[in-house]
């Protein structure tokens, strides 16, 4: 039986590397044959890609909230459908100027008359592995720019991410042909092989040990690749800033997607005064915004192992001492929902799971401290974040906490806005990744900006070859006299 198994996955495994091998060639044939699509055609491009969105909102929410059980339909709008919409748009209005030319200045007299260009190309074929809590945001969000750089692109979906995968499938056929875009759904071994691939670059958002196994697959074909992974988040509360306007704003953030964003704020340090108005805040704008957590209003979490790891988190607090606030005060969530119901924990220590690892759930640690420097410490004895989150009116402060405290990106009196700004690079630094895109610098982080020297007619350069005599040294005599 077991040789029957393993017959049956090297089967497996070499009908998914076929199917992608032959993709490849597909789209790298095709961009050899048209390696720069023009302005009009990568407009064109980009608003397949809009349409393609637009046409199918709806099913599009459908098929995610099924692959949660149940995910907000808002949720996926504001989030996904609306933040695509905007970043295909701002890209279509800069991709003119983006695609120019640039020119770059000769610096020394040796080469009178050249020039000097950098031309942004395509790179050629790019992979992009998607995860599950933003299938679309972070599967058409990297498309925008990789479509605005003039490639092409194959995208591996989650295997969380069922519903949503046989429907783009379904769907993209009628938008753009194989040969630009093709959408691959995870059977079991499609990601293994998928990394393996020799693209020209790969784009991939997920768990840090999961983007290591995925860049080691890369190395192997010197594959360049944007790694967007997550971490733990850190915001702080200054005392200067309104206690109840911190809660309502990071409540706001830790409970959209019931928390399952890469961005989300992990652990919370509040100044020890503040403690108290913190949770009772955090307590009357939960009752307010979420009264029934049994409501299609608030997201399940997305599988039975997730919610498990989250119980156990809490269960593992619980036993270690912390103080376990639950926000929903005791609502029951329906069977097989996977709700969980928001949490604060008070009391945490290093040796707590919610301490140790990202949280990806609805549930908070707050954290009190008295001094500036003990949260600047703090964060610093770990990994650098994908966010971090200051809260404070005070200038000088906020200019202290963002010298001190690095991290992907910041958001300054609010949290997981930042990615949305469409003209901000997007990216982790660190264990929390490596690259950026969004915007410019995603246009820029899949085209190759060559660099061209156009030589004059005239060509100094052949008063300096061998023999050198007296005219070669007076010639670099003159030049180095002008340098010093």
């Amino acid at each position: 039986m077991n040789e029957v198994v393993e017959v049956d996955k090297t089967n497996a495994e070499q009908s998914a590397s076929t199917r992608l091998s032959d993709c490849l060639l597909l789209q790298r044939e095709a961009y050899l044959s048209a390696p720069n699509p023009s302005l009009q055609q990568r407009k064109e491009d980009l608003q397949s890609l809009k349409r393609l969105l637009a046409d199918n909102r709806d099913a599009i929410a459908e098929a995610i909230s099924k692959d949660f059980g149940n995910r907000s339909q808002h949720e996926t709008m504001l989030a996904e459908v609306l933040m695509v919409l905007d970043g295909i748009n701002s890209s279509s209005k800069h991709l003119k100027k983006w695609m120019k030319v640039q020119k770059r200045k000769i610096e020394t007299t040796v080469y009178p008359g050249a020039k000097n260009r950098v031309i942004p190309q395509p790179l050629g074929v790019v992979g992009v592995i998607v995860p599950w809590n933003f299938p679309i945001q972070l599967s058409l969000g990297p498309l925008t720019c990789i479509f605005a750089a003039g490639n092409r692109a194959m995208v591996k979906m989650s295997e969380n991410s069922r519903h949503l995968s046989r429907l783009l499938i379904s769907l993209v056929p009628a938008y753009f042909p194989p040969e630009k875009l093709t959408i691959f759904e995870e059977t079991g071994s499609v990601g293994i092989e998928f990394s393996k691939l020799p693209f020209d670059h790969m784009i991939f958002t997920g768990s840090g040990a999961t983007g290591k196994a995925v860049m080691a697959a890369a190395s192997k074909n010197l594959t360049p690749v944007t790694l967007e992974l997550g971490g733990k988040s850190p915001a702080v509360v200054a005392p200067d800033y309104p206690i109840k306007k911190a809660a309502e704003r990071i409540m706001a953030s830790k409970l959209f997607n019931a928390g399952q964003i890469c961005v989300e704020v992990d652990y919370l340090f509040v100044p020890e005064d503040g403690l108290d108005a913190f949770v009772k805040h955090a307590k009357a704008w939960t009752h307010k915004h979420c009264p029934d957590i049994n409501s299609p209003d608030f997201t399940s979490i997305i599988d039975q192992k997730s919610f498990e790891r989250l119980t156990d988190a809490l269960d593992d607090a619980r036993q270690k001492g912390a103080k376990l606030i639950d926000l929903a005060e005791g609502q029951q969530a329906l069977p097989g929902s996977r709700k969980l119901s928001p949490h604060l924990v008070l009391n945490t220590s290093d040796d707590m799971i919610l301490r140790e690892r990202e949280i990806f759930g609805p549930i908070l640690p707050l954290i009190p401290y008295k001094d500036k420097s003990d949260v600047v410490e703090y964060i610093n004895k770990r990994d650098r974040p994908l966010a971090f989150y200051p809260f404070t009116n005070d200038k000088d402060l906020q200019r202290y906490y963002l010298d001190h405290v690095m991290s992907g990106g910041a958001c300054v009196n609010d949290a997981l806005l930042h990615p949305a700004q469409h003209d901000l690079p997007f990216g982790g630094i660190g264990a929390s990744g490596m690259g950026h895109y969004h915007g410019y610098e995603g246009f820029v982080t899949f085209s190759k900006l060559r660099p061209v020297f156009y030589q004059a007619n005239f060509s100094a350069m052949k008063f300096l070859a061998p023999p050198y005599g007296k005219l070669a040294n007076k010639m670099i005599n003159i030049i180095l006299k002008r340098k010093l």
